[in-house]
């Protein structure tokens, strides 16, 4: 079974009755979530969509699901816009998918048309009311194949123009094969979802439950801002196991959540996308001794993640988890400037994937998926595509693979190569500072340290320098009340610079 479908009717014939998603306010059960995708998908079906890319413009409930997988039934692929998006990023990303087929909340009707869009708009809830045709979801369904995209994600491109990262059936049925294999995962889980569903993390957590039967609970993001809150919902919907970015899980800890309430029916807590800072995670740890903890990696063109490490309890506090060794069906490996494989501990290189869970690349974009997915220059004698992550890695002396910063946060100051996150490293560690980032601006040639805590910022500055050479100590330390975030749930680096020019003005 390569197709999505396939799974989630294996899951409808077992489950009919259990609870699919609950987004707080609604809850279906996997057989009307599936009544509902045929419906709408029936609605799609009538404007001969097959094989063409279908935004999904909702706020994230229980319906967008339907939605995603209505667009599926009708053989289309999905795009989500997020509403909150302005104006100008969304004009662009229609740019780049020119869509004439859109599903959305008609709240948003006025937005789109004055985003741009002319296209042909279907109301959610007309199309929740659609009469199945059984007839036409049957016809595009013998059309299908493995490698037909399911989804796009728009990340942000260096040009200005949104990249449009498209996913095919087979990649995502074979990297959640293994995911949900590797942690054990099963209809009697209970999958707490933070990430926005225009953020790739949310893709584990949606397929995960489709694959399994496990419950998928979508959490308000306003809760996001308030741990009693969230804590009180955590334990009220049984949650068994989150998939969180690291600053959700920061979050927590830092407003000191646990001092109110733990939620103790979690057994394993997944994060990525930045470097988890070690208070935090051994806080995390502290509330639950019994859960397993795991660091993931990887970039969204290559599905999710391609490694993982499961944190033992013995790992050095003056160091990153390593993100360790490569799911299942994945090849993952360094190259050096010279395109050979690195094998030897300690020596840097690029952080290289191959594998069947690849995205088939940037939707409109040939020359930035030529760029990113090219040959695998260790092998000239067929084709084997391969993406460069343009992130860094070293392997440790157990061989478990480490990651050592993006060649975009390597920076040249006063003859030395630094790596940012050896810096951010240091003052997360520094007692008194919950959060930090770093950047270097190489207009203003200055190395800024913004900061999270209650400690003095000469304090701080003093106790960094103890630790590093002068050519790695900041230039300025500026503290913040909180630490503003991008739509993935990151560290916003561009929002911190402008706040830095602000503070020069005055």
């Amino acid at each position: 079974m390569n197709c999505v479908l396939d799974r989630l009717e294996a899951t409808v014939s077992r489950y009919k009755e259990r609870a699919a998603v609950d987004d707080g306010s609604v809850s279906y059960t996997w057989g009307e979530l599936q009544e509902l995708a045929q419906r709408i998908g029936s609605a799609l079906c009538r404007k001969h969509v097959i094989r063409k890319p279908v935004a999904v413009v909702m706020d994230k409930s229980a319906d967008t699901l339907a939605a995603f997988l209505g667009v599926v039934y009708a053989g289309a692929f999905y795009v989500l816009i997020n509403p909150e998006y302005p104006n100008v990023r969304i004009e662009k990303i229609l740019a780049t998918l020119q869509t004439d087929q859109m599903i959305l909340d008609m709240q948003y009707e006025e937005k789109m048309r004055a985003c741009g869009y002319q296209g042909n708009m279907i109301p959610i809830e007309a199309a929740k009311q659609t009469d199945i045709d059984f007839v036409s979801l049957d016809r595009v369904r013998v059309q299908s194949v493995d490698q037909d995209l399911l989804y796009g994600i728009f990340t942000s491109g260096s040009t200005g123009m949104p990249k449009g990262v498209i996913v095919n059936q087979r990649a995502v049925v074979d990297f959640i094969e293994q995911f949900a294999k590797t942690f054990d995962f099963s209809e009697c889980d209970v999958i707490g979802n933070q990430a926005p569903f225009d953020f790739d993390v949310s893709v584990k957590d949606i397929y995960t439950s489709i694959f399994t039967g496990a419950k998928l609970v979508l959490i308000p993001k306003q809760m996001f801002s308030m741990p009693p809150s969230l804590l009180d919902f955590l334990c009220e919907k049984h949650v068994t196991s989150l998939t969180w970015a690291v600053s959700a899980l920061c979050m927590v800890t830092t407003l000191r959540g646990f001092e109110y309430r733990v939620p103790s029916e979690v057994r394993r807590v997944l994060f990525s996308g930045e470097v988890m800072p070690y208070k935090h995670l051994k806080a995390w740890r502290e509330a639950l001794p019994a859960a397993e903890f795991v660091n993931l990696y990887g970039p969204t063109e290559i599905v999710c993640n391609c490694t993982y490490y499961r944190v033992r309890g013995d790992e050095p506090e003056d160091a990153a988890l390593p993100i360790g060794s490569a799911f299942g069906n994945r090849l993952v490996f360094l190259l050096d400037d010279q395109n050979c494989v690195i094998r030897d501990a300690g020596v840097q290189g690029e952080i290289c994937v191959a594998g069947t869970s690849l995205a088939s690349g940037y939707y409109n974009n040939p020359q930035a998926t030529e760029k990113s997915f090219v040959q695998n220059p260790e092998n000239q004698s067929y084709p084997q595509v391969i993406y460069r992550t343009g992130d860094i890695g070293t392997y440790n002396d157990e061989g478990l693979l480490c990651f050592a910063g993006r060649r975009d946060f390597q920076v040249k100051r006063m003859g030395h190569r630094i790596e940012l996150e050896e810096i951010q490293l240091t003052l997360d560690q520094t007692e008194g500072v919950t959060r930090s980032c770093c950047i270097y601006g190489e207009q203003e040639q200055k190395l800024v340290a913004f900061y999270v805590g209650e400690i003095d910022k000469k304090e701080l500055r003093r106790k960094v320098k103890e630790q590093m050479p002068a050519f790695m100590l900041p230039d300025k330390f500026l503290h913040m009340d909180e630490m503003p975030m991008t739509k993935n749930g990151k560290i916003d680096r561009a929002a911190l610079w402008n706040h830095y020019r602000e503070e020069k003005r005055r």
